[in-house]
């Protein structure tokens, strides 16, 4: 692969790229690491791709991985702004946040396939699992966030 087309394909996946990192990692500045750290790998490790075709495949998978390290990592360290407060309200919940409160395993495979229009087949070789592993996790996914909704909801019209 040259040095060209890496750099195209790297501008194409960009977007996608980002927004899997922000889906792992929640802080802007440890995306922008990430990526950077994505990139640097994916470079550095280019000819153990076998197929072009999977490029974006690939690249996401180290991404995840990237993120999944950071976020080893950070495991440790609690700032102070992420303490939670001492009332929350239930007004102005978003899917966003319903979305962010899901765990790992059925948030990443979730925003692959709903915001990054990935295949089911794509998902799973991103994310090193079964087509149907990757279907059953978005399901529960849904079946969570409506859960989620509907409890908003009700809470919402009791408390009015």
């Amino acid at each position: 692969m040259t040095k060209e087309r890496f750099v195209e394909q790297i501008e194409q996946l960009q977007g996608r790229l980002y927004r899997v990192a922000l889906c792992m990692l929640k802080n802007d500045a440890d995306v922008q690491d990430a990526l950077q750290e994505t990139v640097l790998k994916a470079w550095e490790k280019r000819h153990t791709l076998r197929n072009e075709a999977y490029f974006g495949t690939w690249v996401t998978r180290i991404a995840i991985n990237t993120c999944k390290q950071m976020v080893r990592q950070n495991q440790r360290i609690v700032l102070m702004e992420e303490l939670p407060e001492t009332s929350a309200t239930s007004d102005g919940i978003t899917l966003k946040m319903l979305i962010e409160c899901l765990p790992d395993k059925l948030r990443l495979p979730f925003v692959l396939y709903y915001s990054e229009g990935m295949d089911t087949a794509e998902v799973a070789n991103a994310l090193h699992l079964t087509a149907t592993a990757v279907r059953s996790r978005i399901h529960r996914a849904k079946i969570i966030l409506r859960k989620e909704l509907v409890d908003h909801d009700e809470q919402a019209m009791a408390s009015r």
